[in-house]
C-alpha cells in the first residue's frame, strides 16, 4: 500500500488527538504489526517503543490471542446483556478479582478507559445514595491526570488541553495539586524521594468542602498519559489514609498501569495500597477488542444491591459489555500473562530498563527522565517558537527516518515496551533515540 495520498484522500476520516491538516501533508501509515514490531505501508519494520498506546503487553498478533478472537466470532458473535449474559463474562470477571487485591471481588464491564472511569463514578455515587448519604457528589482529581473523555473523566482529569474546549463540564469537582516538580525530582529513578506531603492537598480539599460532600477521589498511581509521573515514596498510601478517614472512596485508575507495566497485576499491588475501585482496560486484551472494566470492593457493590429484586440495582451498562470477543480475547491474554510470566519479567527488567533509559540524560535537549516499571516519560525543552513543536519534530523523525515508534505528548516522550522485550531491544530504542535527538537539535 502506497504512502502516497493527496490531502483531499485523507479528509474524510477524522482523526482522534491527531494534528490532521499536518498529518495529511505527510501522512504516518502503519499496515500491520507482529511482535514489538509495527509494519509501515511501504513495508518498513517499525519498532514499538510504547507499546501501541500502552496497551500490546503480549506483543502484536500473538497467536493465542487472535486464535480466540476468530473462535469466538465463529461461535457467539454478540450476546445481550440486559437481563442476559454468556458464561465467558463471568469466567473472565472470577478471574480478574483473584488477580486483584483482596476485598475487589466484584467486576462491572465496559469498552474503554473512557467508560471505566465515567462507570466508577456512577458507581460512586450510586453507593452513597443508597447508604443515606446522597448528598456526596463532589469528586476530587489531580492536576496532570488524565482519565479519559468522558465527560466525568474531563472533569476530573486535569490536563488543561483536555479542558480549554469544552465548557465548565461537571459541577463540583476539585484537583490536587500534581506530584511533580522538577526542582526537587529531576532524573528520579522510580518513585522520588520529595513529594509525599503533597497528598495532605486532599486534606485542604475536603477541609474546604465539607467531608460530607466528598464521594471519591480518583488518582492514577502513575500518571501516564501526561509523561509518566511516579508517586512520591510514601504519597499513596498517605492519600489511601486520608480519604478513609473522611468516607471518601478512593479510585485507581490503572487503565495504563494494569496488567503487568508496573511488574505486577496492578499498580495498586506494587505499593500495598488497596483502594475502593481500580478502572482497567488497554492491557486487558492486550488491545485487540476494546474492553474495559471496574474492579469494585465488597462493601460497595452489596451497598447497591437495595430495591426490589426484579429491578436493576444500577442503571448503567453499555450495549457492548462483556462482548463475547472482547472476553474471548481477555481470557487469551490472561493466559498468555501467565504462561509467559511476563509480569515477572516487567519486574526483573526494571532496573536495566531504568539504566538504558538514564543513559540518554546526555541527549541534545533532555531536560527530565522519570522511570518506573517498565514506563519512562523523558521531558525535552521546547523550541524557543513554541510549545509541543520539538515533540511533534520528534515523532516524525522516528517514524520516518529511524524505524521507530514512540508516543508523544506535548515536548514529552514516552517509552513503554512491550512486555516481551528485553533489554538488547530497549538498548536499540534508547539508540534510536539518541539519533532522533541529535537529528533534530
Amino acid at each position: 500500500m502506497s504512502e502516497d495520498f493527496s490531502p483531499n484522500e485523507l479528509a474524510s476520516y477524522w482523526m482522534p488527538y491527531t494534528s490532521n491538516r499536518a498529518f495529511r501533508r505527510r501522512p504516518r501509515m502503519i499496515s500491520g504489526a507482529e511482535g514489538i514490531h509495527y509494519i509501515a505501508s511501504d513495508g518498513r519494520r517499525l519498532l514499538d517503543a510504547t507499546s501501541g498506546l500502552y496497551c500490546v503487553n503480549a506483543g502484536h498478533c500473538h497467536p493465542s490471542i487472535v486464535a480466540a478472537i476468530k473462535s469466538a466470532a465463529e461461535t457467539l458473535d454478540y450476546a445481550p446483556v440486559f437481563q442476559f449474559a454468556h458464561p465467558k463474562a463471568f469466567e473472565l470477571a472470577g478471574r480478574l478479582t483473584l488477580m486483584a487485591p483482596d476485598g475487589l471481588d466484584h467486576v462491572f464491564f465496559a469498552n474503554s478507559g473512557s467508560e471505566a472511569v465515567d462507570t466508577a463514578m456512577k458507581i460512586a455515587l450510586a453507593y452513597h445514595r443508597a447508604r443515606g448519604e446522597g448528598q456526596r457528589t463532589r469528586f476530587i482529581g489531580r492536576e496532570r491526570g488524565y482519565h479519559g473523555v468522558g465527560f466525568g473523566g474531563m472533569s476530573v482529569g486535569g490536563i488543561p488541553g483536555n479542558r480549554k474546549a469544552f465548557g465548565a463540564l461537571l459541577p463540583g469537582v476539585d484537583h490536587m495539586r500534581s506530584t511533580y516538580n522538577r526542582d526537587k525530582q529531576a532524573f528520579s529513578v522510580g518513585e522520588p524521594e520529595w513529594g509525599a506531603e503533597l497528598a495532605d492537598d486532599l486534606e485542604r480539599l475536603i477541609t474546604l468542602h465539607d467531608a460530607s460532600n466528598i464521594a471519591a477521589v480518583i488518582v492514577e498511581p502513575v500518571a501516564g498519559s501526561t509523561g509518566c509521573l511516579p508517586p512520591p515514596k510514601g504519597y499513596l498510601d498517605r492519600l489511601a489514609g486520608i480519604a478513609a478517614k473522611h468516607g471518601a472512596l478512593l479510585i485507581f485508575d490503572e487503565v495504563i498501569t494494569g496488567f503487568g507495566r508496573m511488574g505486577h497485576a496492578f499498580a495498586a499491588q506494587r505499593y500495598g495500597v488497596t483502594p475502593d475501585m481500580i478502572t482497567f482496560a488497554k492491557g486487558l486484551t492486550n488491545g485487540a477488542v476494546p474492553m474495559s472494566g471496574v474492579l469494585v470492593r465488597d462493601a460497595i457493590h452489596d451497598g447497591v444491591m437495595v430495591g426490589p429484586e426484579v429491578m436493576p440495582e444500577l442503571f448503567h451498562g453499555y450495549t457492548y459489555s462483556a462482548h463475547p470477543l472482547g472476553t474471548a480475547a481477555a481470557l487469551a491474554t490472561l493466559d498468555v500473562f501467565r504462561d509467559e510470566g511476563l509480569f515477572e519479567r516487567a519486574g526483573e527488567m526494571e532496573q536495566g530498563f531504568a539504566d538504558i533509559m538514564m543513559s540518554l540524560r546526555d541527549a541534545p535537549n533532555v531536560v527530565d527522565i522519570r522511570p518506573v516499571g517498565l514506563i519512562c516519560g523523558i521531558d525535552l525543552a521546547a523550541r524557543s517558537d513554541g510549545a509541543a513543536l520539538r515533540g511533534y519534530e520528534v515523532m516524525q523523525a522516528a517514524f520516518h527516518d529511524h524505524d521507530l515508534y514512540v508516543r508523544v505528548s506535548g515536548d514529552t516522550l514516552v517509552i513503554a515496551p512491550p512486555l516481551i522485550s528485553d533489554l538488547k531491544d530497549v538498548e536499540v530504542i534508547a539508540d534510536r533515540l539518541r539519533s532522533v535527538l541529535a537529528q533534530v537539535a
